[in-house]
């Protein structure tokens, strides 16, 4: 036989594909802990998607492609009265969400934000629902959406743990896309063969580029494009549930493959070299852990990274603000994640740039006691060139322990210190936080608060009586499982 041929024999699916559309399948939710932090997430998110309604740089990227488009049961975009096919209004969705960075987050090995699947989770089961009542059928219920979120959390979150595709240049919205593949495909009542097909698809996929995250090319890409990923996981599923066939060795294929293609290091030399090849790896089996564990933002619309500088910054406030002009230099000990992500100098370009920014982070705070989004803005920003001022000041060193802490299973800490020094030689205390307030570990502490989030970002929507049903049924976790899809969707309908 020649050796200038491919060998055809099929391969089966790559076990790492068939280990997720099992876990999707199969797994049990038994957990009350990761139910009623899903119903906590489900509140926060669809809060943060309504704050982000204030600004036109986001609403301007909402609603059909084609205007006065009628959809037949289409999905609502809360907040709003679009009503969209399932795909768009995963996109929009999820751009709601992720605008003003102010949702869920789990850092790992890569990081990312896995309430950014709420997009297609919840404009599929929407959808569905609806569709369901008209044909004489029972409705999804909310129980169904939060399953079907502890189920994406977990998907991205496990495969994050260990394997940084930030690292060969791929933006963390990949397994946005597989997450929201694998649980719409569920929800749309996918089998086992067309559940590893939508996955292999969404391996198969071009994928995202971080180049819109970094310095000097931040921008605006960066708040809708986990919308888009959630958005395409929804598609490939449909693709799939029409009876697409699947790509078994999608990962695993030499030179053609996902590994070889997209997470291996070539040197531009197609021969790769053993020590440049990569695989997923794995550090615990799939189940509730990152629903349990996710971290909320709390107090400010941050990249998380920088959440507890904030918070050093605030506690710093009454001392500096007074002496902004005096101050020499401010020290901002942190973590290598936060250096390598956000740690930048020079002008910054857009709001997006400066929610990147752990120095303007910082400033703002150390300035005005606070941080919201609002102060990403332009106008912001040119009204108060004290900002700048003390960005250039500041010097990041790294903490070792930060850094081997940030990655323990026991820890998981995302800690900085933050200290202010005077030209008259004094300085303030070195304020450390190293566990922000939306860390599992302040879960008492913190819940109360995500509800008071909650409540205010209902407000810049609804009038009150409106909140306040809302509030009390996202309250009760029992009478919200048990609430239709298509009726807990109707109290966010503008």
């Amino acid at each position: 036989m020649s050796a200038n041929v491919d060998l055809n024999n099929r391969p089966d699916y790559d076990a790492v594909l068939q280990d997720i559309a099992d876990y999707v399948l199969h797994f049990n939710i038994e957990s009350a802990e990761a139910l009623d932090t899903a119903r906590n997430c489900l509140m926060d998110t669809l809060g943060c998607g309504l704050l982000a309604l204030r600004f036109p740089e986001c609403t301007k990227h909402l609603g059909p492609i084609v205007e006065g488009t009628v959809v037949p049961f289409g999905a609502r975009v809360p907040g709003t009265a679009y009503r969209l096919d399932p795909v768009k209004a995963a996109w929009d969705i999820g751009c709601i969400v992720r605008w003003l960075d102010y949702n869920d987050t789990w850092l790992a090995a890569e990081w990312g934000h896995p309430s950014d699947n709420l997009g297609g989770i919840l404009a599929v089961a929407d959808h569905l629902s609806q569709k369901r009542l008209a044909n004489g059928e029972a409705p999804l219920t909310v129980r169904d959406v939060l399953e079907a979120m502890i189920l994406a959390h977990e998907i991205q979150g496990v495969i994050a743990l260990e394997n940084s595709f930030n690292r060969v240049g791929l933006d963390h919205v990949i397994l946005v896309k597989v997450a929201s593949t694998a649980v719409t495909a569920k929800l749309m009542g996918a089998n086992r063969e067309q559940l590893l097909s939508a996955l292999s698809h969404a391996f198969a996929d071009g994928q995202a580029l971080r180049t819109y995250r970094h310095a000097p090319n931040a921008g605006s890409r960066k708040s809708w494009a986990a919308g888009d990923a959630s958005s395409r996981g929804v598609r490939l599923a449909d693709i799939a549930m029409r009876g697409e066939m699947g790509i078994p060795g999608v990962l695993t294929a030499k030179q053609w493959g996902f590994y070889d293609v997209l997470f291996s290091h070539t040197n531009n030399d197609l021969a790769l070299k053993p020590e440049d090849k990569r695989a997923f790896s794995f550090s615990r089996p799939f189940g509730s852990y990152v629903m349990e564990n996710v971290l909320f933002k709390i107090s400010f619309p941050a990249e998380f990274h920088a959440q507890t500088a904030c918070e050093a910054a605030v506690t710093l406030h009454p001392q500096v603000r007074n002496r902004l002009h005096e101050i020499d230099r401010i020290v901002i000990t942190t973590h290598e994640s936060a250096i390598r992500i956000i740690s930048k100098v020079g002008p910054l370009a857009n709001a997006a740039d400066r929610d990147h920014c752990i120095q303007y982070m910082t400033a703002v705070p150390l300035a005005f006691g606070n941080l919201v989004a609002e102060q990403y803005e332009d106008d912001f920003h040119r009204a108060h060139p004290i900002i700048d001022v003390l960005r250039e000041k500041m010097v990041i060193v790294e903490e070792p322990r930060f850094t081997r802490e940030y990655l323990e299973a026991d820890k998981r800490s995302i800690a900085n210190a933050v200290q202010v020094f005077f030209k008259d030689g004094s300085s303030t205390d070195n304020v450390v936080v190293e566990y922000p307030i939306g860390h599992r570990r302040r879960r008492a502490e913190g819940i109360p608060l995500l509800e008071d989030k909650f409540k205010a970002n209902l407000a810049t929507r609804f009038v009150g009586q409106r909140c306040g049903e809302i509030f009390v049924l996202c309250k009760d976790q029992a009478q919200l499982e048990a609430t239709p899809v298509n009726r807990f969707v109707d109290l966010f309908v503008i």
